[in-house]
């Protein structure tokens, strides 16, 4: 038995469907998702790190292709010519070990965010500042920042939901 990674293609916005499927059908998988602080409050707070694909591992030669191409809302494993495209393992944890560490800082939000990187408040009462990141408050998904009011030298701290953040576009 060769048991590979294989990505398996779904059609848009179905990766969770096709997820449950493959996990029902008793194959082992990996969905990589992040935790996004979306504007809109009612937009999906989980979105998945490679839109449109998630890993199987399973032995091809057993089971057959027509598996994962016939799966509803499945696209199938993705080929090159008729030759299924074997994911190595090396890739797999490479992808488990980033989508941990962005998870770690907060989520995709916070990746690369540092003390002292500007942001802009987008919701609430001081929607439309720019702010100095300082901190994410442990176990919430609250953040402290400081913003300058009316020219003082001094800054002032003031917490915020982390939604209401938005990365200071650079240029």
């Amino acid at each position: 038995m060769a048991h590979h990674w294989y990505a398996l293609r779904s059609k848009p916005r179905k990766e969770d469907v096709v997820y449950r499927q493959v996990r029902m059908k008793g194959f082992e998988s990996f969905y990589p998702r992040l935790r996004v602080h979306p504007v809109n409050p009612r937009s999906r707070k989980v979105r998945p790190y490679f839109p449109g694909y998630l890993f199987v591992y399973a032995d091809i030669e057993e089971v057959g292709l027509s598996v994962f191409q016939w799966m509803p809302h499945a696209m199938g494993i993705v080929t090159f010519g008729s030759e299924p495209a074997i994911v190595p393992d090396n890739l797999i944890q490479g992808i488990r070990k980033r989508v941990e560490e962005i998870a770690e800082a907060g989520g995709e939000l916070f990746e690369g965010l540092k003390q002292g990187d500007v942001v802009r408040i987008a919701d609430g009462p001081f929607r439309g500042y720019e702010a100095i990141f300082d901190i994410r408050l442990p176990g919430s998904e609250r953040v402290r920042v400081l913003l300058e009011l009316l020219g003082s030298q001094r800054r002032v701290p003031i917490e915020l939901s982390a939604s209401q953040l938005q990365r200071k576009k650079k240029g």
